[in-house]
């Protein structure tokens, strides 16, 4: 059907031919809803989810950059299925020469770091189902490691102990997640995907075992983790979790500073810059500490450990901030630098936990060094060299991923906009919170720059692609800009922020602690909001065409006849759209044409006030992300 959009004082009439259905409203190509997955959104009745608890104990030797451990998994069988085996992740097998993610990259690329060297060994490996204890031998492939079991693992809640030692080389660039680096007061190490991991075994997938290669990100089981790490006496080490030992690893002015610490907004210092590398400032004597920290429903570990710390804490709604750096770290009067660190942790953390969702964990952390931007489980990597608003905005984006995926665990390997682009499009009120007009990290939320990407060859994909298969150049816009502008179009545009809002922590809520898929957003925020938006999703996150409507006169546009228009979106991509009519007299009419009249055709726009008409435009605010704006007005 056409639809006739006949202007008088902004009268709305509908008629004209049957035509073709707009393919932007077909059905999502997503799966049906099941007993594990509602149609409303939610998880289902009979949902299920594996659980993976840790035990590790672990050395780390700065001499040779040699970390050795130990690991005991409790493996819980939640699903309805008999499992004959397991798989784990090594990621620390990216670092071999031969790995199929150091062929996949160049030396120029963020996710290089092979060496000869790299790689986890893995040994002693021991599985025990019912009492019944079995060595196994290893199936080691390229990052994955598979178990086959001699017992199935039975449905319903069996559990399987797993056991094994390990080791590896730290690299000294581990694909711009992890790594070491060597500064002035001795060596600095960011330490992650450093043990071997359950893989996730889902009702979607089954086992999620895609070899790891760099690009795309983690998707892992939720689990408690009671990890000790053995360091020289002279390192600090943070890490994921609660600290258990305080006692043995703090001096007595050290503690009594972080008791002030968790009930202070202010920034107090740990241990200051003058006290690093004294012997005072490090309990006991020569020789080795472990460090002891407990965590709960996470999925994932990390830490760092140097001699060069600076340690200084704040907290937050009795949340521990802490910030871990060296001297290279401070800024001067002209550029603040890591000693803002926790007020800028603090800010993020309170901002997207008062917005969104309470922080669901006892600390967070922020740590620099050779990592430009990482996040993991209460603790984030960012760059070193970062300063004022560069440093406050990768300490937002990372803290951010809290929310996603560290609490709503979503599949990063294959849907890496659901974190990254969730992440970003929260920073933009963090940003704007903190800096007003003066943010220098939302270029992403300008339409005119939105237009331009779209433009480009990167944006030929889908942000539905897979993280490893996007284009490397097309990430950034892909899995992080144009998701993030897409839900910024949502909330500001389309829905409305009260009702997008509630949708949103709707959604958090409901997939807190989860393995959430597509469908289960898409589902929660039109069963939240009350609005079928398949042509939303469909147009932005499915399709790769650009945003570009288009108004064509359809008749004389003279005084002699009442003008008629044609307003086009093609390419599939849909978006409700102000059409804004100017008369000789000075005023103006506007209104919002809803997606709703393009289930056929065009829009079809009859003027009555045809002698009174001087111009006619479409998004005349430049609301849109529209690619090509000289067809936009009559007349041209």
């Amino acid at each position: 059907m056409t639809n006739r959009l006949r202007l008088a004082s902004l009268l709305l009439l509908l008629a004209g031919p049957a035509g073709a259905q707009n393919a932007a409203f077909d059905a999502l190509p997503v799966p049906a809803p099941t007993a594990y997955r509602s149609a409303s959104g939610a998880p289902g009745e009979h949902y299920w989810q594996q659980r993976a608890d840790y035990r590790i104990e672990a050395v780390l030797d700065p001499v040779t950059h040699r970390i050795e451990g130990t690991v005991t998994i409790l493996y819980t069988n939640n699903s309805p299925h008999a499992l004959d085996y397991l798989w784990l992740h090594l990621d620390q097998n990216l670092f071999a020469p031969n790995s199929r993610g150091a062929r996949l990259h160049g030396a120029d690329s963020r996710w290089r770091g092979a060496f000869e060297g790299g790689g986890m060994t893995v040994d002693a490996v021991t599985v025990s189902i019912n009492g019944e204890l079995a060595a196994i031998e290893p199936e080691i492939d390229d990052t994955r490691l598979r178990i086959p079991l001699q017992t199935p693992l039975l449905p319903g809640g069996a559990v399987a102990e797993v056991s094994m030692d390990f080791a590896f080389v730290v690299p000294e660039h581990g694909a711009d997640r992890m790594g070491r680096l060597d500064v002035e007061q001795g060596p600095l190490y960011q330490i992650a995907q450093w043990y071997p991991r359950m893989a996730v075994y889902d009702d979607v997938e089954g086992w999620n075992a895609m070899p790891y290669l760099g690009q795309g990100e983690f998707y892992l089981e939720y689990g408690d983790f009671d990890v000790s790490l053995t360091a020289p006496s002279d390192f600090l080490v943070v890490a994921t979790g609660e600290l258990a030992n305080p006692e043995e690893v703090y001096t007595d002015e050290q503690r009594r500073r972080l008791e002030r610490a968790m009930t202070s907004d202010e920034t107090i210092a740990i241990v200051e810059p003058g006290e690093v590398g004294r012997r005072e400032s490090r309990p006991g004597g020569e020789g080795l500490l472990t460090w002891r920290f407990l965590a709960s429903n996470v999925r994932d570990f990390a830490w760092a450990a140097s001699p060069a710390f600076i340690l200084d804490a704040a907290s937050y709604n009795g949340i521990l901030l802490l910030s871990a750096y060296p001297r290279e770290g401070l800024g001067t009067t002209r550029a603040p630098g890591w000693e803002r660190a926790t007020d800028y942790l603090r800010h993020a953390l309170k901002h997207h936990a008062e917005t969104w969702h309470p922080y669901p964990y006892p600390t967070a952390i922020t740590v620099a060094g050779r990592v430009r931007g990482m996040e993991y489980p209460m603790v984030i990597f960012c760059a070193l060299d970062d300063r004022g608003q560069e440093l406050y905005g990768v300490t937002d984006h990372e803290i951010a991923h809290t929310w996603f995926p560290m609490l709503v665990g979503s599949d990063e390997r294959r849907y890496g906009w659901m974190d990254e682009g969730f992440a970003t499009f929260i920073t933009y009120f963090t940003n704007r919170a903190m800096y007003g007009d003066a943010a220098e990290r939302l270029a992403w939320a300008s339409p005119e720059y939105v237009a331009d990407q779209m433009r480009a060859p990167l944006a030929a994909q889908p942000s539905m692609m897979p993280a490893d298969h996007i284009q490397r150049e097309a990430v950034g816009f892909l899995s992080y800009r144009k998701p993030a502008f897409g839900l910024l179009l949502l909330r500001e545009y389309i829905l409305g922020p009260d009702r997008f809002d509630a949708a949103f922590r709707t959604y958090i809520a409901r997939w807190a602690y989860r393995h959430p898929q597509p469908a289960d957003f898409f589902r929660t925020i039109e069963d939240a909001t009350g609005e079928d938006l398949t042509w939303f999703w469909r147009g932005w996150f499915y399709g790769s065409a650009a945003f570009n409507p288009s108004l064509e006169p359809t008749e004389a546009a003279g005084r002699q006849s009442p003008p008629t228009f044609a307003i086009h979106q093609p390419n599939g991509v849909l978006l409700p759209i102000d059409v804004r009519f100017e008369y000789v007299d000075g005023t103006s009419e506007t209104m919002r044409l809803s997606v709703d009249g393009y289930a056929q055709q065009d829009y079809i726009v009859v003027v009555a006030r045809a002698a009174e008409l001087r111009s006619v435009h479409i998004d005349p605010d430049h609301l849109l992300p529209d690619v090509d704006r000289s067809d936009n007005q009559w007349p041209r």
